[in-house]
């Protein structure tokens, strides 16, 4: 069976910087330019109140979507152009350069956590880093775990107390969720399961012996009993890869647990900068 191939192509993208009277230069976001879909994407900091004045942090607050709507009134080859020429000595822009692209949300997110260092905001713009291991231990067994650090969510996420980040490892998955990937879970998974791409816990393997954590598209059979009521016939947790094969659970076999539902990607490098909540 031939394997999955994740495609990339070429695309460019610049950095956003922002100099206000009195402080140092810093980077203010990214905008990514995808030739194939001829679409730019623009992803900016939201903390402005950390590095702004009330009044000037209300009007930066709005520059993303004002960025978003030109990058759609321009034909992408003339917009980068016409900011360079309107920008003012506030706000300037890096030399284009280029990257690898994979989906343009995630690319850019990924160019973003990088070159963007803002203020963490814990479950309000940033979500907690967990090994699997801890967030099973924190939403399963209710332990405090301490999280690895904190990393920025896309604008357009809701968060809640629920929310977390883990990293997952292998291909089963691909190409929506590449090996090494971070993914933001939601933990205790409410209502049906069925069709929902869900991070188990094989509660039977050891670390050491085997892959304890995984990622599987969960289905379910179920059956009406002589009393009326219905029960899991059987249960089958399925990948998106065809290189890899789907197996089945005894509906009364209790050594898998879910842990969370898969919400998105988040992060598809593994090395990623993490970032310390502001304590202050």
């Amino acid at each position: 069976m031939p394997s999955t191939v994740v495609p990339t192509r070429l695309g460019e993208y610049a950095v956003l910087e922002i100099a206000l009277p009195g402080r140092p230069v810093e980077a203010a976001g990214v905008l990514l330019y995808d030739p194939e879909e001829r679409r730019i994407g623009v992803r900016l900091r939201r903390d402005w109140d950390r590095i702004a004045d009330a009044e000037d942090a209300a009007l930066l607050a709005l520059l993303e979507d004002d960025l978003a709507a030109k990058s759609r009134e321009f034909p992408p080859e003339e917009f980068f152009g016409w900011l360079e020429e309107t920008l003012s000595n506030t706000l300037r822009l890096s030399e284009r350069r280029r990257v690898l692209l994979g989906k343009l949300e995630t690319t850019l997110q990924w160019l973003y956590t990088r070159h963007v260092s803002s203020t963490v905001e814990p479950f309000r713009t940033h979500l907690p880093l967990y090994s699997c291991r801890a967030a099973a231990g924190r939403f399963g067994d209710l332990m405090e775990v301490e999280a690895e650090g904190w990393i920025e969510a896309p604008p357009g996420l809701r968060l809640d107390q629920d929310m977390f980040v883990a990293r997952v490892v292998g291909r089963s998955m691909e190409p929506e969720i590449p090996d090494g990937s971070l993914c933001v879970f939601r933990a205790n998974v409410a209502g049906s399961r069925q069709g929902r791409k869900l991070l188990i816990e094989d509660l039977g393997e050891s670390e050491e012996g085997g892959q304890r954590y995984t990622v599987k598209i969960y289905r379910s059979a179920k059956r009406l009993r002589e009393d009326g009521t219905w029960e899991h016939e059987r249960i089958r947790l399925e990948p998106l890869n065809p290189d890899f094969e789907a197996f089945e659970l005894a509906p009364e076999e209790s050594r898998f647990r879910v842990i969370g539902e898969f919400i998105c990607v988040l992060q598809p490098d593994p090395d990623t900068p993490l970032s310390e909540p502001d304590r202050s």
